[in-house]
């Protein structure tokens, strides 16, 4: 082989890894770099000599294990977790319950006797939330709830009726999970409503003609059929509300109801912006993703072992 043939040869081999090439530099320094940066500051403290004022009496030393102990024990993160937990229990069951049955409605005649448009109005009206930034939609029901200025608590006095406080007990549980249900049902119903125009009509033809109401199609056929989808979006769903920062903090200058910690995030943006102690927020962050990254593979390794159990019957 002669070197011209060899060198375009080893171009078509090459070609693949250019176009990796600007994907791979990106990664690296938006998503390598900064988690590289936070574990070394994670393992780092400052230390204060004297009275602390020169540029030379503070400086960082080695610290091990000991941001990591203290982010584990300290009493606000794990009530922020806490919290989390309430938060995550009301807001995945009804956003994924809500995003099933409205993908199920408008799959649930394909034979094309309903009126596409109007299914395409129905689709987009529920998508549309989702487009709304979490800032924004925070604000919209943050001004919805404040008795001062919200139409529903005009109405209710009104008709004589009292208010309901959303910013106390357990009604700001339901309150933020509004928000968060409002946004994401629409995401998850794009991605539950596509795996289910994927089943082919020939299915749901033999379901008929062996007499299954819609229903049964539902119960039977389609929510079996779409498992996977359902899994994916409990996944996203776990991520996201492990991860909420937006809804609460939004709402803080609103009430006094939200604490600075409300949520585990909303501790660690305190540490580092607040208090000045970038080190326990990188470890607090590094806790946070790490069991983030264990319950998820938790979770997946949980779903796709019940896969193989019902392959294998």
């Amino acid at each position: 082989m002669t070197r011209s043939s060899a060198g375009a040869a080893s171009g078509p081999r090459r070609a693949p890894y250019l176009f990796l090439l600007p994907g791979a530099a990106l990664f690296v320094l938006f998503l390598a770099l900064p988690i590289g940066y936070a574990l070394y500051l994670s393992l780092r403290r400052t230390e204060v000599k004297g009275l602390g004022l020169g540029s030379g009496a503070r400086r960082e030393v080695w610290a091990g294990l000991a941001n990591y102990t203290a982010a584990l024990t300290d009493p606000e993160l794990l009530s922020g977790a806490l919290r989390v937990l309430g938060y995550g229990l009301i807001v995945i069951p009804a956003m994924l319950g809500l995003a099933l049955l409205f993908a199920l409605m408008l799959d649930a005649d394909r034979r094309g006797r309903r009126d596409t448009a109007l299914r395409g109005f129905a689709r987009l009206s529920i998508f549309l939330p989702y487009a709304v930034p979490g800032v924004v939609s925070a604000l919209l029901w943050g001004f919805l709830y404040l008795p001062s200025v919200s139409p529903f608590h005009y109405a209710l006095e009104r008709a004589g009726l009292p208010g309901p406080d959303l910013f106390s007990g357990g009604a700001l549980y339901a309150a933020l999970a509004n928000i968060a249900v409002w946004g994401g049902t629409g995401f998850n119903m794009i991605v539950i409503y596509t795996a289910l125009r994927a089943i082919p009509a020939e299915v749901y033809e033999a379901a008929r003609l062996d007499g299954c109401s819609q229903w049964q199609i539902a119960l039977r056929l389609k929510i079996p059929m779409v498992t996977p989808s359902l899994i994916l979006t409990f996944f996203f769903s776990l991520i996201a509300t492990l991860q909420v920062f937006s809804e609460p903090t939004t709402l803080r200058p609103l009430t006094n109801a939200v604490p600075s910690d409300w949520s585990p995030l909303m501790k660690i943006h305190q540490d580092a912006f607040a208090r000045g102690d970038l080190h326990a927020a990188a470890a607090g962050a590094v806790v946070i993703a790490a069991v983030t990254l264990l319950l998820s593979f938790g979770f997946l390794r949980a779903a796709n072992s019940r896969s193989h159990q019902d392959t294998s019957r």
